[in-house]
């Protein structure tokens, strides 16, 4: 790992008791990136891969008749657990004191939980074990997730943080990537489709917890209540109404993607027709291969030109409007090809707001010394669009359709989402 470098005069805020904290402002090397990359893609493998393709296999294992009903019930339980779970762990982490550091015990202990879940989610006989274990798994990989981001606000100073971010981005979505493939390779063997990716993300979080810093503040800690355990999950939009509106920007687009992706393989058996699973499945991974492609090119550079030109603002709703258009194209798709170009469309799309938007919010946090809680309640915008964009994709695709598969109109839906994100951009103050 390489030695820190001094950059920036340091940033003094006001911590629990009074007492200045600097923030970090020391240059991160290429071992912590990397091992940031690491830890993101093992994390994120073993997360979205189940979202993307191998739980709609699994519903389908369960219930052949009606898989998208069986959906549609299960991951939005999955993602209750994730939104209470990500800025209470977020929380705790601020407070906690250890040899091993703050943040470490939460993501080593969560993701090997994890690894449990999935194990379970992977021989569920049924719906009512499916939907605990995938609760079980939301609830760990949302506090390993919870500790991870705030490691990345502890370690990274101001200047470096859109191309940081945009490390982030391209490992998750690698990761998403390489799960789509893997179930193409394990589409006859669940169990593998589940754990498989569950190991690596043990084995790459512990990675990074062994690479990254996790230095102990040293301020002193408010006295615990349960009033300051409840505000984890608030921060005041009106007191900081630039936090409220990246909040917002972030919950729509997630909102906007979970509405198409949870139904992504299902779009391509009954709106274009591909009836046979291995086919759909084959397709989906190649429309995620070029969707990633382009992504990777569009986060790489997208992520060097915000931190070069110091702007934010015009990435992310400009991106974010970009995704509305894809969400659109796939709704009056009537082919494969069709479907790719709009993947490729909404690559170049996630692949700037990706890389900029964690900049973004990072950059408008209430309290930067400390991370964990703040960016816990902005995790809740990646939670709890999980828990209600499947319902409401649903509920549009059972619009005048008996069988629901009025695909037009929750992609329609989903793009409109989409666009009111790109304008909550617009009023943030504290950024370009």
């Amino acid at each position: 790992m390489s030695t820190p470098e001094p950059a920036e005069t340091p940033v003094l805020l006001q911590p629990d008791e009074g007492i200045t904290q600097p923030v970090s402002t020391m240059k991160v090397g290429i071992g912590y990136q990397t091992a940031l990359f690491l830890g993101q893609f093992g994390l994120f493998v073993a997360l979205m891969a189940p979202v993307m393709v191998s739980m709609q296999l699994k519903a389908s294992q369960l219930n052949p008749e009606n898989p998208a009903a069986l959906i549609g019930a299960v991951l939005p339980v999955g993602a209750l657990g994730a939104l209470f779970a990500n800025p209470l762990v977020g929380a705790l982490s601020d407070r906690t004191r250890t040899r091993w550091g703050r943040r470490r015990p939460w993501m080593v202990s969560g993701v090997v939980l994890f690894l449990v879940a999935l194990v379970w989610i992977a021989f569920a006989p049924d719906q009512l074990q499916l939907t605990f274990a995938w609760l079980l798994a939301q609830v760990a990989a949302n506090a390993t997730l919870a500790t991870l981001t705030a490691s990345f606000a502890d370690n990274v100073p101001q200047f470096q943080r859109g191309r940081s971010s945009s490390i982030i981005a391209l490992a998750q979505n690698i990761a998403i990537l390489a799960g789509t493939y893997l179930s193409v390779f394990f589409v006859t063997n669940l169990p593998v489709l589940f754990i498989a990716p569950g190991v690596l993300a043990v084995a790459l979080i512990l990675v990074y917890c062994f690479v990254a810093r996790d230095d102990l503040p040293t301020y002193r800690l408010k006295k615990f209540t349960w009033v300051n355990l409840v505000s984890s999950f608030w921060t005041n939009p009106i007191k900081n109404p630039d936090f409220g509106f990246a909040w917002w920007s972030r919950f729509l687009i997630i909102f906007a993607t979970f509405m198409f992706t949870t139904y992504r393989l299902l779009y391509m058996q009954d709106h274009l027709g591909i009836t046979n699973a291995q086919d759909a499945t084959a397709a989906v991974a190649f429309g995620v291969l070029l969707y990633t492609i382009v992504l990777m090119v569009a986060a790489a550079v997208s992520g060097w030109l915000s931190d070069r030109f110091r702007r934010r603002k015009v990435f992310v709703g400009g991106s974010t409007a970009l995704f509305a258009v894809g969400l659109v194209v796939l709704a009056h798709a009537d082919s494969v090809g069709t479907f790719y170009v709009a993947e490729v469309i909404m690559g170049i799309a996630y692949g700037i707001y990706s890389a900029v938007d964690t900049a973004l919010v990072v950059d408008v946090l209430p309290n930067a010394d400390r991370p964990g809680k703040d960016l816990g309640v902005i995790n809740i915008a990646n939670a709890l669009p999980q828990s209600l964009a499947p319902a409401a994709a649903l509920w549009l695709l059972q619009v005048g359709s008996p069988d629901a598969q009025n695909y037009t109109l929750m992609l329609w839906g989903a793009g409109a989402a989409a666009v009111l994100g790109a304008l909550a951009v617009i009023p943030i103050k504290r950024v370009r």
